[in-house]
């Protein structure tokens, strides 16, 4: 890729620059030491089927729109009953692990290197309060950060990512969306950005019919291919 094609970098959060399963077990855990693995990722998968389920039901307009958190406070209470944890304020508290995600190895380096020649974007379906404290545990620098909340949906509906577009400036083939999961970028694709794939042990593979513009097996590797 070129240089002058891309004047901004749009970066999924979940799963692409932190590890969210392993953000949940850690607050499952904390909700019930004694149980074990196994249990753990069972409740995982409770949790995770629940989220899922439920952004859809909003996309397909089942239920009003609800920000991450509520959906996040919904699935702590499904988890917290299957752990036989009936206590409100450890359900409150494991309804935060959503923002206390754990970065991956390369991700706050990596984004230090690429904001040093490109204005980077944050775009997800975290909610506003939700991605601000994520940002901070997490560590992750932003020139603007974006959350699917402000169109009132989630990816990949594309009022969210035209909520980049917008925030840029810019024609959406001047902007590089980067994600670990290949439905999120097929739908930034479907709206003219530009793509990177970066490779996640969480994320969704590309099947072999994509087509992405970068395939890295890490943020150093995507700097190396943009020229960061």
């Amino acid at each position: 890729m070129s240089e002058p094609q891309i004047d901004a970098l749009v970066f999924d959060v979940l799963g692409t620059l932190v590890d969210e399963p392993a953000g949940i077990r850690a607050g499952i855990r904390r909700l019930a030491p004694a149980i074990g693995d196994p249990d753990v990722e069972k409740l995982l998968a409770l949790w995770q089927q629940h989220i899922e389920r439920e952004q859809q039901s909003v996309l397909d307009g089942g239920r009003p729109h609800l920000a991450s958190d509520a959906l996040d406070l919904e699935a702590a209470r499904l988890v917290a009953d299957a752990a036989g944890v009936d206590d409100p304020a450890a359900v409150a508290e494991l309804a935060l692990t959503g923002r206390r995600l754990p970065p991956w190895p390369d991700t706050v380096a990596g984004l230090a290197r690429l904001a040093e020649r490109y204005p980077l974007i944050g775009l997800s379906n975290a909610s506003r309060t939700a991605l601000l404290g994520l940002n901070s545990h997490a560590g992750l620098r932003w020139h603007q950060a974006l959350s699917a909340e402000d169109a009132r949906s989630y990816k990949p509906d594309p009022a969210v990512y035209r909520l980049a577009v917008a925030v840029s400036g810019r024609p959406p083939e001047r902007l590089l969306m980067v994600a670990a999961h290949a439905w999120d970028l097929r739908a930034a694709q479907a709206l003219g950005l530009r793509t990177a794939y970066v490779a996640r042990p969480v994320g969704d593979p590309p099947a072999p019919s994509d087509r992405f513009d970068l395939y890295a097996d890490d943020l150093a590797g995507l700097a190396a291919l943009i020229g960061a």
